[in-house]
């Protein structure tokens, strides 16, 4: 009942602002045997006061019920206490509620309440306010719920780390390890920062971070990730980042600020809910004044209820970001969630997106007259400095290729284009054909392979030759994007990639559509005029020059094995970089969306049934509190379908919505 207004599922106390990851000391966190057994483990989060109100109540209302014969004795008297006691809570927020002009479920049951002490209906009385109490701890229980999904994303971490010394270890809190700590990681233990391996080799579960189902080899100088686990080998690890600064961090503060957002449905869920308050108040003064009958009024106040949506509204909301986290995918808000159930045309990047974003060199083609290793060192000095997958490969053929690479002295890179660099004082030009007839320089005859991309390289405005680079696809493009179709969405390939090129993995993958060529200004303005047309559009892409069609895309979903750019623009960030994701969590936003209305159309069936019925005297007031009892409990558990379970952080493509 208390939750009629927008509940707070702040669990913000578990990240500090600086430091190290901890976990927090809740109110009821449940001891290792508590924890094996579900009993002891909501016995423990249930308020110890509220069981106090129980039992007073139901003893007031035992010894009430055995002396109904004696209308106005003492028995009455413990009646009237009984009531005014136990259901102070109810009566406490009815009051701050109206001080504040909102219409509550609170103030209708408080009336009710009032209203049946008034005439002597003590036992009616203490029997709604015990149903109020008990349905209070069961929605108390199923919203905690909803938290500790989120806070057992930090069980991922350990409680006590061991830092490595110049003559001995010692292990420490984890909120105690700081930048240039180095970390003992044991086998099967989880690594708690980010940082570098500097001695031992094992092999890593990644999934948590990455999605990858597949645990990766980690040796001197690689990479390790917060929250991730570690099979086999003992590691030493150089730490580089803690707390927030770590991939984990950032998905738990991106899923605490998610928490606090409020959807539009939120709102329309709250003014629904003052509406069917007046309403009910309405009913019962006209039955009042139809029918004279003080207990069908009070049976109609009673009856009408909507904590249902009140309550479900945002349970159903935190349920879905919690079980997207789950599943792989960050929603940063309760507006994007309920963007993603309307989104019907989704426009997928290339590179990085639907490819591995690894490309490789397969062909170079110098022009008469210049070798393939001045090609590919001009290329790889100019490209030195790029962080574009493409400018990564050719510096990795170089430098494979023993080749001498002299970083560029000035570099810029222009986003869909190309780099421009000078290096010796001489600019390079490396880019598309498209750019190369932008810069007015000669296009060299297009390569013929259907899946390669062709990079032109000029020095001193005069053209070296071409290179080819292919990017494998991911293995899990063609279904996934199969699973998106079947969902009833259109689909979009958008490349800067040529038109050969793109159109063979259109067709490839099954892409509906498929735009080439395309600038990022021009990614971004077929995003505006596609929404223009009536559509709700998400953009997926992973690099910088996806940033500008992320941000004006209805729903940007950024890759997260993509830069900072796109996941600091996009809406929605996927774990790695698995696009069977995809289809995941746009079930789970429209599973959310038809949760809400089935909680919207419910309360109002049953508050217009149970009010009709009261008011023509078929519902007595313990009936009537009963309806508004199980009702309200029906929806709440309805959105409590959501809420993700305990076991895995990262649940693969076949999941359920089993709660």
């Amino acid at each position: 009942m208390p939750a009629s207004g927008p509940l707070d599922f702040n669990v913000s106390s578990t990240l500090p602002a600086s430091g190290s990851l901890k976990r927090a000391k809740t109110p009821g966190r449940e001891s290792d045997s508590a924890a094996a057994f579900p009993f002891k483990r909501r016995w423990a989060r249930i308020d110890r006061a509220d069981l106090v109100r129980v039992a007073f109540v139901t003893l007031a209302a035992s010894t009430v019920w055995l002396h109904l014969w004696e209308p106005f004795s003492r028995f009455s008297l413990i009646g009237l206490m009984a009531a005014l006691a136990g259901g102070f809570p109810i009566y406490k927020t009815a009051v701050e509620h109206l001080l504040k002009m909102r219409m509550t479920m609170e103030l209708s049951m408080t009336i009710a309440i009032l209203a049946a002490l008034g005439i002597g209906e003590f036992f009616t009385a203490l029997v709604i306010v015990l149903f109020v109490l008990v349905a209070e701890i069961l929605e108390h229980l199923t919203v905690e719920r909803g938290r500790r999904a989120i806070r057992d994303l930090l069980d991922f971490l350990p409680h006590m780390v061991t830092v490595m010394g110049n003559q001995q270890s010692e292990d420490i809190p984890i909120d105690k390890v700081g930048r240039g700590d180095i970390l003992l990681i044991r086998p099967g233990s989880r690594i708690p920062v980010d940082g570098r391996v500097i001695r031992g080799e094992s092999f890593v579960d990644q999934s948590t971070i990455t999605g990858e189902s597949i645990p990766t080899r980690k040796t001197v100088g690689d990479m390790l990730y917060a929250g991730t686990l570690n099979q086999s080998g003992a590691l030493e690890v150089l730490t580089e980042k803690v707390g927030r600064e770590t991939n984990f961090g950032k998905i738990i503060d991106s899923i605490e600020k998610a928490e606090h957002s409020r959807a539009p449905i939120q709102k329309t869920a709250d003014k629904l809910a003052g509406y069917l308050v007046y309403f009910a108040l309405g009913g019962a003064f006209l039955t009042l004044l139809l029918t004279h009958d003080l207990r069908s009024t009070i049976s109609v106040v009673i009856v009408a209820g909507a904590c249902g949506i009140a309550a479900g509204t945002p349970l159903a909301i935190l349920g879905a970001i919690g079980r997207a986290a789950r599943n792989g995918a960050i929603i940063k808000g309760g507006l994007y969630l309920e963007r993603l159930a309307d989104v019907d045309y989704v426009l997928f990047d290339k590179t990085g997106t639907v490819t591995l974003g690894s490309p490789e060199v397969i062909d170079v083609r110098p022009v008469f007259g210049v070798s393939a290793q001045t090609l590919i060192e001009s290329a790889a000095a100019a490209e030195w400095k790029s962080e574009h997958p493409i400018g990564k490969a050719i510096v990795k053929h170089a430098q494979q290729s023993a080749l001498e690479i002299t970083p560029a002295d000035s570099f810029e890179y222009r986003p869909g284009e190309g780099v421009v660099a000078e290096v010796q004082g001489e600019p390079i030009v490396v880019g598309s054909p498209a750019y190369f007839r932008q810069l007015g320089l000669p296009v060299l005859v297009p390569a013929n392979h259907m899946v390669a991309s062709q990079v032109l390289v000029a020095r001193s405005e005069t053209v070296l030759g071409s290179i080819l680079v292919a990017d494998p696809l991911r293995r899990e493009a063609r279904r996934a994007l199969l699973q998106i179709k079947r969902m009833g969405f259109k689909t979009a390939l958008v490349t800067g990639d040529s038109k050969t090129v793109a159109s063979q993995i259109g067709r490839e993958i099954g892409f509906d559509c498929v735009y080439s060529e395309l600038l990022p200004d021009q990614k971004m303005e077929l995003a505006r005029r596609l929404t223009a047309m009536g559509h709700v559009v998400a953009m997926v892409g992973d690099g910088i020059n996806d940033a500008p069609a992320l941000a004006q895309a209805d729903v940007g979903i950024a890759m997260g094995s993509g830069t900072d750019v796109a996941r600091e623009s996009a809406d929605v960030v996927l774990i790695g970089s698995d696009l069977n994701k995809l289809a995941a969590m746009f079930r789970i936003a429209r599973t959310c969306r038809q949760i809400i209305r089935q909680n919207f159309i419910g309360t109002l069936a049953v508050d217009a049934v149970g009010i009709l019925l009261a008011a023509f005297g078929y519902l007595n007031p313990l009936l009537a509190a009963f309806i508004h009892v199980a009702s309200e409990m029906t929806f709440i558990l309805n959105s409590a379908r959501l809420l993700p379970g305990r076991s895995h952080f990262y649940e693969p493509e076949g999941w359920t919505f089993s709660s």
